[in-house]
């Protein structure tokens, strides 16, 4: 069994290639476009929640966790039907991006206890880092051993140790955060720290540095859509590493998706707000039980219920029942059962989220 040493961060090596510099340049404005296009939608938990949820389905899917959207959306009503273990595993997921949104805005740090944290919350367990050796990871198609992490738990805590230096003191480092990112993803990766949940937990970490460096005010950049697109050149690019030091395509790799995740969060984005405004006029000007909480609720929850109206806009279960039966009736929502309870549907919010 072969072990790979990891080096300690930063890197004593040069990174900044000339091929790297100028990609770094048109990522970074398409990050800056986001960033900006983001604040056109001035209700946050809109996109946390509707981006939040699509990121926890394509996460959970690198993972060979697959669900639907309409399991996911289903899913979030909380109804007393069984939930899928697939559409359970992408609600743990979301969970866990919230938390860590959450500490990081409280904080102003990641640190080790709240990777930690992050990872329970997304596995429901609290077994923490790494104490028994046998962990390896192998090729899904022959089953050969690719790479063995490190297998001494005092090792792993030195390396986390480390890791979260690196992350929160950027006088260690003055490299460019987008590179950073992708080397505290390869560190992150490599470790593997947890038993289970180092993917998820490694995707969530690169969002979240992303905000603490100021390069993004929400968790709305996911590379998993990316990653299952280009799944064998992640994997290839991310052993290149281990194996031949190679970390230049694999900051192109990440470079590249970060801009082309970029863009089509913004694409996806620019079709939220244009449906927003379409909604919002066509509400406002034929009912007058229009509200900005109810627009808010419709678009924070692709699927809506009775019990989400009546919590958002403090009303009567009549009164929440009677406004989603109006807006059912004339098309804007659809009306559908799942056991006893109805729920809603804002089709034309699905069909931008579900493409």
């Amino acid at each position: 069994m072969q072990l790979y040493t990891l080096s300690y961060l930063p890197l004593n090596i040069e990174l900044e290639s000339k091929m790297v510099l100028k990609k770094l340049t048109s990522s970074h404005k398409a990050l800056a476009e986001l960033k900006g296009m983001s604040k056109s939608i001035p209700n946050q938990t809109i996109l946390i929640n509707t981006l939040g949820l699509q990121e926890a389905k394509d996460s959970s899917a690198v993972e060979n966790i697959i669900t639907t959207h309409d399991d996911l959306y289903k899913a979030e009503l909380k109804t007393n039907n069984i939930e899928s273990l697939e559409s359970k595993e992408v609600q743990n997921y979301i969970e866990a991006l919230k938390k860590g949104f959450e500490l990081i805005n409280n904080q102003k740090l990641l640190t080790n206890r709240m990777i930690i944290e992050i990872q329970a919350t997304l596995e429901k367990n609290n077994a923490g880092l790494r104490k028994v050796p046998g962990t390896t990871l192998k090729n899904n198609s022959t089953g050969e051993i690719i790479y063995t992490p490190p297998q001494d738990h005092q090792t792993i805590m030195d390396l986390m140790s480390n890791l979260e230096k690196y992350i929160n003191d950027n006088e260690i480092s003055d490299l460019d955060p987008l590179i950073k990112m992708a080397i505290i993803h390869f560190q992150f990766e490599s470790i593997h720290p947890f038993y289970d949940g180092n993917g998820r937990t490694g995707r969530i970490i690169n969002v979240l540095y992303l905000v603490l460096q100021n390069l993004l005010d929400l968790p709305i950049l996911y590379l998993s859509k990316f990653i299952i697109s280009n799944k064998g050149d992640y994997y290839k690019k991310i052993q290149a590493v281990r194996d031949h030091k190679n970390f230049e395509d694999w900051i192109l790799f990440v470079l590249e998706g970060v801009e082309q995740t970029a863009m089509d969060t913004i694409q996806t984005i620019t079709q939220i707000q244009s449906l927003l405004l379409k909604q919002k006029h066509q509400i406002r000007k034929n009912y007058k039980f229009y509200s900005q909480d109810l627009l808010n609720n419709l678009f924070k929850h692709p699927y809506t219920k009775i019990e989400f109206v009546e919590q958002d806009l403090k009303v009567s279960r009549i009164t929440a029942a009677n406004y989603l039966n109006t807006l059912s009736d004339d098309g804007i929502l659809i009306k559908k059962k799942l056991g006893v309870t109805n729920y809603y549907i804002n089709h034309e919010l699905f069909d931008i989220l579900s493409k």
